[in-house]
């Protein structure tokens, strides 16, 4: 448990604002269905975009552009995340200077569009390529913002469950993609198009309309707001507004200077964050052809943990729990014959490494000042987050089938390397906590704050 923080909370009062306890709680909902829904739309639609490939690939794509030649699948399927590595620092900064709600909107009907005009009438493996890298450079930033505008709407301890509930609807979204697959193949020779293209093309259309109703429902910055009609009147923002500040002061919009964007980058707890969603996106990149009913009990156990990790102030424990389950699962999966037991693995895996996601971007969120500094971190978290997944996409190949024995090792190796830095941060912001009550350092530039374990 960490150190009681000293900064003022927004702890609600009958008088804040004039608001009761129970309008302010309604406020707060308010915001949890325009933000959560809209966020957790829009980010499914980009794992169900991410996997349209392999579900092409079984409708026959492969045979057509001959993509099963040599690693050419292979290049295609990882180019997409040099783009979306590059793009994710650029992206966290336009998104400063759009507003998000354009940004994030925007950028999803864009590769909507690309899918229908693009994907939709390829004939060549070389413009696949293309098509792939404009995907990744559009994609790039989605995620960062997305966790960015919600570290900034919320006070420190409410964040774990939001970003649970917006991973949670992203990822049902996300398993409804072969399910939709199926159904657009059976469109194949409908105006002389090939299932496969036709599975590019309805999910491009589905991609634009989600993305006009995420652009309804989306809010930007809490400072923008006001841009936003039949939202939150103007007392309500005011109110939004000052228990963000008395939870870390950090509500002014600070001017862009590249020197302070990239300051983050000397601090090596922010590398830390990085390290550990580099496995994250390992992980879960190499489960992606887990089956439906693990992700559904995945989603149960992030919220749970969310819940429970803001209500006692807890993100270090979680983390290294779901570590050590997702080892244990791993080792179930690899050294155990039983079928049954095998399949509980299943769910100890899924559950462990999508669990950790919302943990992880909440611990950062909870320790950092700054709204630049909070799109740095949102961005290095993301990149190796996908670079992450390129790893996974390789050491997971398809020639280690069944047992995938040099991929369950290289996850293991990971969630062990999560436990240490996780052990190594709590003990530093411990450390710094002490420091901080004795008046010797004042962290994150805040005399009162304290680092959440």
């Amino acid at each position: 448990m960490e150190p009681k923080d000293t900064t003022k909370q927004a702890e609600t009062t009958g008088d804040d604002f004039g608001f009761t306890p129970s309008e302010q709680r309604s406020i707060i909902h308010k915001i949890d269905r325009r933000l959560i829904t809209g966020l957790g739309i829009l980010f499914g639609v980009s794992l169900m975009d991410r996997t349209n490939l392999g579900n092409a690939s079984i409708a026959g794509m492969q045979q057509e552009l001959k993509l099963n030649v040599g690693a050419r699948y292979s290049i295609v399927l990882l180019i997409f995340f040099i783009p979306y590595v590059i793009v994710q620092f650029p992206s966290s900064i336009v998104v400063r200077k759009v507003g998000a709600r354009k940004f994030l909107a925007g950028i999803t009907f864009a590769w909507g569009v690309v899918m229908i005009k693009g994907f939709g009438f390829v004939h060549d493996w070389k413009v696949m390529l293309g098509l792939r890298v404009i995907l990744g450079a559009f994609e790039a930033g989605l995620f960062p913002g997305a966790i960015y505008l919600l570290s900034l709407w919320y006070t420190r301890y409410e964040v774990h469950k939001r970003y649970s509930s917006f991973y949670l609807i992203s990822v049902i979204g996300g398993s409804l993609s072969g399910v939709l697959a199926y159904g657009f193949m059976q469109m194949a020779g409908l105006a002389g198009l090939a299932a496969w293209k036709w599975i590019f093309i309805m999910e491009g259309i589905l991609t634009c309309v989600l993305a006009v109703v995420g652009f309804l429902l989306l809010v930007s910055f809490p400072q923008d707001v006001q841009k936003s009609r039949n939202f939150l009147s103007s007392r309500e923002i005011e109110f939004v507004l000052w228990r963000i500040e008395q939870d870390r002061q950090d509500v002014e919009e600070e001017p862009f200077t590249l020197s302070a964007f990239m300051k983050p980058a000397l601090e090596w707890k922010v590398w830390g964050f990085a390290i550990i969603f580099f496995k994250l996106g390992f992980g879960v990149g190499a489960s992606q052809a887990l089956s439906t009913p693990p992700y559904f009990f995945a989603g149960v156990v992030m919220y749970v943990e969310g819940w429970l990790g803001d209500k006692w102030h807890l993100r270090s424990p979680i983390i290294i729990y779901n570590s050590l389950q997702t080892i244990l699962g791993l080792c179930l999966l690899e050294w155990v014959a039983s079928p049954g037991v095998q399949y509980f693995g299943i769910f100890l895996v899924a559950s462990g490494s999508n669990a950790n996601i919302p943990a992880v971007l909440a611990w950062q969120a909870n320790n950092i000042r700054g709204q630049w500094k909070r799109a740095f971190c949102s961005a290095s978290m993301i990149t190796c987050g996908g670079t992450g997944g390129i790893i996974g996409a390789v050491v997971y190949r398809s020639q280690d089938a069944p047992t995938f024995f040099p991929g369950v090792i290289t996850s293991i190796a990971l969630n062990f390397l999560i436990i240490a830095l996780a052990v190594m941060l709590t003990l530093y912001f411990h450390k710094a906590n002490g420091k901080a009550q004795q008046g010797r350092i004042a962290i994150e530039g805040l005399p009162g704050f304290q680092y959440t374990l």
